[in-house]
Order: C-alpha cells, then structure tokens, then sequence
C-alpha cells in the first residue's frame, strides 16, 4: 500500500463508502440474503459509532478519498483487570486491496486507541476457517488459546 493510507475515526459523511464494506463484511461470514441483518441493527451499529454514551468506536483506513477498510471495536470492564479491556469486533479490508497492509494498519489503529483508553490488552475472534487473516492474526497477536462458547435467543 502506497504511503497516503490514513487510519481515522469515522465520520457522519463517510456512510455511503462504510455501507458497501460493512455489507461485505456481513456476507463474508452469511450475513446477507434471508440471513442479512435487520436495516434497524445496521442503523443503531452506525448511530452507536457517534453516541459519546456508547463504548463502540470505529475506525476507517482511507486512501485518496476511498475508504478501503473498517473496524469496529469497543471498551468494556473485566473481572481480572482494573483498566478497561478493547474487543476488536469487527474487522474488514475492500478484497481489491487486500494483503497490501490495510488490516494490519486497523489493527495497529485499534492498538492506539486502545493504549489512550488504558487498556491492558485488545482481543478478537475469528472463524477457525478465516486462514488469509489468521496469517495476519498470527503476526501482531498471540492466539489465546481459548474456544467460544455461545447461546443465541
């Protein structure tokens, strides 16, 4: 990736470019035809990213006026550490730029932000088949170890 990469904050006039990745960061993992999200999720996702009540940010990675990138992380307590914990939620690079630094840059961005709010460490998951990021994963994380379990109503 060429050197005029900016990782920011999302904006309000970014909508229209964040649209598009964030869809094709749902269909990666089946979120889309009969299994899409709600409109209404998709709406309070982008509204929390602008309500200083919420813990949920999102960065954007730009290049030449083209988003080519997102990540959404927040902040929430833990029961083993007094400072606040980071979870990376969501991470997503445009597939025509892919390998080309972007993903590792949201990271590092995350890592940032996370360090200002100081939190003691920044963690994530990831489909055991998502191999192409777990090369990356791989490379600014240690993997912890531990599986997810989880319980949907």
């Amino acid at each position: 990736m060429s050197g005029d990469l900016t990782i920011r904050f999302v904006t309000r006039p970014d909508h229209t470019q964040w649209l598009p990745l964030w869809e094709g960061y749902n269909a990666f993992y089946g979120r889309f035809g009969a299994t899409a999200l709600a409109p209404e999720i998709t709406a309070m996702t982008w509204a929390r990213f602008f309500d200083a009540y919420e813990p949920v940010h999102a960065l954007v990675g730009e290049s030449g006026g083209e988003l080519l990138g997102l990540t959404h992380y927040l902040f929430h307590r833990s029961t083993t550490a007094i400072e606040p914990t980071c979870y990376l939620q969501d991470l997503f690079t445009s597939a025509a730029v892919r390998g080309k630094g972007i993903g590792r840059a949201l990271i590092n961005g995350v890592y940032e932000q996370a360090k200002l709010a100081g939190c003691s460490r920044v963690y994530w998951q990831t489909h055991e088949t998502n191999h192409t990021a777990m090369q990356l994963y791989d490379k600014v994380a240690e993997r912890s170890g531990f599986v997810v379990y989880r319980k949907l109503f």
